[in-house]
């Protein structure tokens, strides 16, 4: 151990209650401020020695020199004596103290430092310390060059991508201008910029909405959540501009029927359910989750069935198959990735069609000039905003933002997005930010003005937001604020589309998704038509 120099300073004042001239000529001769002091010097002194402590701490013991007096009363020098004594006592015990714990400190030191034990000197560790950190931050180097090249040949990748994708929207376009006879025209200048118009037009979405073609229809699709449907309740919903109503079974499955009472076309759901089975309000029959009618009151029962739907629960969702095609065996999951826990699970009904939905929900670059009031307020506005999409054609991340995006057929829109505080971006992936929000939109097709929208949110962190009340109703405030932004705007875009203007007159760079999602839903059509 290094050197340590230590001051102590002990006085002990005396005074009495009677003065005299002979106690002032006594105290001015002997002293009666006593002081001792002990000194422990910088180790340069003791170097060369064994033991650089035994010379600190060889002090007598002053006990053996306490004079015995067998006097019933003792004199003031006695007095001062035994104070002088008693205080050199009091050093030597606080010296041996010391000692003791700077030998049980050596022997700490020697037992649990592994470098005390190799007796490697300073230069020696510090070189051998350098050479680790000039290592180490080799390694650094090599790791940041890889994640570079990586980086550099998945952009290479999306943006081979992206040119064929657009020459193959080229190539459609070419084909429908072929197609079309033009107008007569004698100015070059009008000439070349139809040529220019219908060179960059890539989608037509305009005129009136049209009926959704039978293979739409075909998929599995989430209509509400399991915990919405009781065993009492039932939940009405239209799919595809037909009315439905679910109810779970006396086995506690649910079910989908007609929201049509086979006798009097009266609503079933204004009805009830009793005993798994839902009656009508006018004249009581009743209905089993496969649509037969199992009572018929004031009556003689007959064999009447109503049409049900295929109906599964899994995942907190209920799912029902719309189409006339049998239904495919497994169902797509739609959990949250591992780590996430669910926060809100909230329903809306939306005045708009669900394709003008999806394409809103799959555009991120609008968001710091509509949502300035919520989730995008402080957005920086960047130079450049692109959708890179290596992996797979329907799903990618956003660049600078750090989120992950991907569309799943028919109607989910699932989005990933990294968050440091509430409010704020950071880094430019996923991977790089400690806090996730994980979203899910479902946006089923009600009818061709009409959307149902089931929205799940997930976090990554604070799960004690889940045990706080109410805060189920503040996410649905919350989400209820950015769709309002979002709505006024799409009904502008559906009120124009309905009389004539193309929504998705001229795509750019970052409408990559919302594209691939058009080009999807048209490929379905072709197909239908085919």
């Amino acid at each position: 151990m290094s050197a340590i120099a230590t001051a102590a300073a002990l006085t002990l004042p005396i005074s009495f209650t009677r003065s005299s001239k002979l106690f002032k000529r006594r105290e001015a001769k002997s002293g009666l401020r006593l002081r001792v002091v002990a000194l422990i010097e910088q180790g340069g002194a003791s170097e060369g020695r064994k033991d650089p402590w035994t010379s600190l701490f060889e002090v007598e013991d002053p006990r053996s020199k306490i004079p015995l007096d067998k006097s019933k009363f003792s004199s003031i020098d006695q007095a001062l004596e035994v104070a002088r004594l008693d205080l050199q006592y009091c050093d030597w015990k606080a010296r041996q103290d010391v000692l003791m714990i700077m030998l049980l400190h050596d022997k700490v030191v020697d037992v649990l430092n592994p470098l005390a034990r190799e007796f490697k000197s300073i230069g020696t560790l510090k070189r051998e310390l350098a050479e680790l950190q000039g290592e180490l931050a080799q390694a650094h180097n090599q790791v940041h060059i890889s994640e570079v090249r990586v980086s550099t040949a998945l952009d290479r990748l999306a943006f081979m991508e992206t040119l064929v994708n657009d020459k193959i929207l080229q190539e459609r376009n070419t084909t429908d201008s072929d197609a079309t006879i033009p107008l007569p025209s004698t100015s070059k200048e009008s000439t070349s910029s139809r040529k220019s118009s219908n060179h960059r037009r890539s989608l037509n979405v305009s005129g009136a909405i049209k009926p959704y073609d039978s293979r739409m229809k075909n998929f599995w699709y989430p209509v509400t959540f399991s915990s919405d449907l009781k065993d009492d309740t039932m939940v009405p919903i239209e799919c595809f501009e037909q009315p439905w109503v679910l109810f779970r079974g006396k086995d506690g499955k649910p079910g989908c029927v007609q929201d049509t009472c086979a006798h009097r076309a009266c609503p079933l759901s204004l009805g009830s359910v009793k005993d798994g089975q839902i009656q009508c309000p006018y004249h009581g029959w009743e209905y089993s989750t496969d649509g037969k009618c199992q009572k018929m009151p004031s009556t003689r029962l007959l064999d009447v069935r109503i049409r049900s739907l295929p109906c599964f629960e899994q995942e907190g969702f209920v799912w029902i198959w719309p189409g006339d095609a049998p239904p495919t065996p497994s169902i797509p999951s739609l959990l949250p990735p591992p780590g996430f826990q669910i926060h809100a699970e909230i329903v809306m009904e939306l005045p708009i069609e669900y394709g003008l939905l999806l394409d809103n929900l799959l555009d991120l670059a609008h968001a710091p000039f509509t949502h300035t009031s919520t989730f995008a307020k402080g957005w920086p506005v960047p130079s450049l905003v692109k959708f890179l999409t290596p992996a797979a054609k329907l799903q990618g991340y956003w660049d600078p933002y750090p989120i992950d995006m991907e569309f799943r057929p028919p109607c989910a829109v699932i989005s990933t997005i990294g968050i440091s505080k509430p409010g704020k971006l950071q880094g430019q992936s996923t991977r790089e930010c400690s806090t996730h929000l994980h979203q899910l939109h479902v946006c089923l097709p009600s009818s061709r003005k009409k959307t149902r929208l089931l929205y799940r949110m997930s976090l990554d962190f604070a799960p004690i937001l889940k045990r706080i009340p109410f805060m189920q109703n503040l996410w649905r405030h919350f989400a209820e604020q950015v769709l309002n932004e979002d709505l006024r705007l799409v009904l502008g875009q559906q009120d124009r589309m309905i009389n004539g203007a193309n929504v998705w007159n001229l795509p750019v760079t970052y409408d990559k998704l919302g594209v691939r999602y058009r080009l999807w839903r048209d490929s379905l059509e072709q197909e239908e038509i085919s």
